[in-house]
């Protein structure tokens, strides 16, 4: 057991759009450090999204991401020799790393050819409530739904 919970860090926003949930997201983006380039293709991502949708880029992103982003969600539990899939609440800020890091993971996934145009594309279906991610959190969801007589094991 740890002694003291750790200090909660936090990150400074964006130079552009000054908004620290981009940063968080530029973070979980970047690959070995590079976060100019994180920074680069998310913003690329967003003026595509704006061209393609004539919508703000940003605002566009912030929708999908709250419709990926999910409410419920299973751990597994032991409970006399047995393992049960126990539904809870989730926390609100494990709420949007969840969200993020499942929206960074499918738009790796795509079939485009740069990382701009999958981030774009994953960034409008999931806007429109379609896409990888949003099946995830779905997903999620059913299998919480489907254990709810469960929970009553709640830690």
């Amino acid at each position: 057991m740890r002694k003291s919970k750790p200090k909660k860090r936090y990150v400074l926003p964006d130079p552009k759009y000054k908004d620290v949930l981009v940063t968080k997201f530029v973070n979980n983006l970047m690959i070995e450090g590079k976060k100019s380039l994180a920074y680069a293709i998310f913003y690329d991502a967003c003026d595509l999204v704006n061209k393609r949708t004539n919508e703000n880029g940003v605002d566009l992103w912030k929708k999908a991401l709250n419709n990926i982003m999910p409410s419920v969600e299973v751990k597994s539990r032991r409970v006399g020799g047995a393992n049960f899939q126990v539904p809870i609440e989730v926390r609100p800020d494990r709420k949007t790393s969840l969200g993020m890091k499942w929206m960074v993971k499918f738009s790796r996934a795509r079939g485009e050819k740069t990382m701009v145009e999958r981030l774009a594309g994953e960034i409008i279906a999931a806007a429109k409530g379609e896409g990888a991610a949003v099946k995830k959190k779905d997903d999620t969801h059913r299998m919480a739904e489907a254990n709810k007589a469960f929970s009553h094991f709640r830690f």
